[in-house]
């Protein structure tokens, strides 16, 4: 490995993490639901997820997947359903209109972590897109005969940069969370969530097709 690769990867991928998609939508719908408190577990278990898939990609088990049909399949509807589901409660929410307030006393409740980490989690991991980028996109990068140590380093640091930008998200939706607190502000933009989420929902259903 070059660091000069190492740092083309790191373009890459920061490239690749900006531009919206089911994850930035997740953690936009967290951070509105539950304040700043429950979209950084969002972002945490985001970054989770990545972690575990890039050891599945390093340890051969990713290819396996991949490659079998029906298990590929099985995780792929699965994203397919959670992103809906998670785009109902959008709709649902915008249309009741019923909020809480976004300040971070409203983010303490027992239950807000671990529903943060639950959502980020669950819509990352079950997103065949992500092992397909390890297994597809990191032999890019890396010669024959690359050490474990390396395939870690490069795994890992997509996670890390994933996190980081989750991260920026939500300090910035903290920033105007004055804006936020407007109630036909926070319908619009549950409502712009939940059409997002069911566009890569689609989008994933018929890739497919």
């Amino acid at each position: 490995m070059s660091w000069s690769s190492y740092a083309s990867f790191v373009v890459f991928a920061l490239v690749l993490i900006a531009i919206p998609g089911a994850d930035f939508a997740v953690t936009v719908r967290s951070t509105l639901a539950g304040g700043r408190t429950q979209g950084r577990w969002t972002a945490g278990g985001i970054a989770s997820s990545n972690v575990v898939q890039g050891l599945l990609a390093v340890a051969g088990l990713g290819a396996i997947v991949v490659h079998v049909e029906p298990l590929f399949q099985a995780i792929r509807w699965a994203g397919i359903g959670y992103l809906l589901y998670l785009a109902v409660q959008s709709f649902r929410s915008a249309a009741r209109g019923d909020y809480a307030s976004l300040d971070d006393a409203a983010g303490t409740r027992a239950g807000t972590a671990w529903t943060g980490w639950r959502q980020g989690f669950l819509s990352n991991i079950t997103n065949p897109k992500v092992l397909v980028f390890y297994l597809a996109v990191l032999p890019q990068f890396l010669g024959p005969g690359t050490s474990v140590a390396v395939l870690l380093l490069f795994a890992l640091t997509h996670a890390a940069l994933g996190l980081l930008w989750s991260l920026l998200v939500v300090a910035a939706l903290h920033r105007v969370r004055r804006v936020l607190r407007r109630r036909r502000v926070r319908r619009a933009l549950d409502a712009g969530t939940g059409i997002a989420l069911t566009a890569f929902g689609v989008r994933l259903a018929a890739e497919s097709a």
